[in-house]
């Protein structure tokens, strides 16, 4: 019989981080809905608990990316490491790794990407979490500051446009965040079963599938 071994892959801090950054998201992706379409969502009470909620939900998803980057850019000092692809992810990881998500991995095969705790995420990850942590969430963050304070940063606001363009981008911002919300809750899902990859993120335990079995185990 195969021994079934598991890999510590997700310290305590990337849980909560993990998860406040979640309930966070689409806290403000449902009020986000309502501000933006009044006339069709109306989730709460009222407009303004809507934007009440909405700035709420803001500052606690700036507080969960303070942590995750204090986390990986201090405490563990390995964010370089575990978001930057190397030169073989870009040359060859991304392409066998996608080919896995739209083929082989209808047909039954193995991922060839295997886990560790320096080496979590495959190249198609990497390229995506890269730009999502670096570019897409300082842009949403900045561009949701901006529309909290327009008044203090008048000058600033009418330098990049206005407020219709100030607007206009961080609803487009937005709905890349919500592409990317649904497309990495499917992914997460494509372990040897629905759960295998989201278990890690309750327990910090991946089991390894046979023929994985490294020395990072217990």
């Amino acid at each position: 019989m195969e021994t079934t071994h598991k890999i510590y892959l997700q310290p305590t801090p990337v849980r909560i981080w993990h998860w406040l950054n979640a309930f966070g998201i689409v806290t403000l992706i449902v009020t986000g809905a309502q501000i933006r379409f009044p006339e069709y969502v109306s989730l709460f009470a009222s407009y303004k608990s809507a934007i009440l909620l909405h700035n709420t939900a803001g500052l606690m998803v700036a507080v969960s990316f303070s942590l995750w980057f204090f986390y990986y850019g201090v405490v563990s000092r390995s964010m370089l490491k575990i978001y930057m692809p190397t030169k073989d992810d870009l040359q060859v990881g991304l392409l066998r790794q996608a080919k896995f998500y739209l083929l082989t991995y209808f047909l039954g095969w193995k991922n060839p990407h295997h886990p560790t705790p320096d080496n979590k995420f495959n190249p198609m990850q990497k390229s995506a979490y890269l730009a999502i942590m670096f570019v897409l969430m300082p842009l949403v963050a900045l561009t949701g500051i901006l529309l909290t304070n327009v008044d203090p940063l008048r000058e600033f606001v009418i330098l990049i446009g206005g407020l219709k363009i100030l607007v206009a981008v961080h609803f487009l911002l937005a709905c890349s965040l919500f592409a990317f919300l649904f497309t990495h809750v499917y992914l997460a899902t494509l372990g040897k079963t629905p759960m295998a990859y989201i278990k890690p993120m309750w327990t910090g335990w991946e089991e390894e599938e046979p023929g994985e079995h490294s020395h990072h185990t217990t």
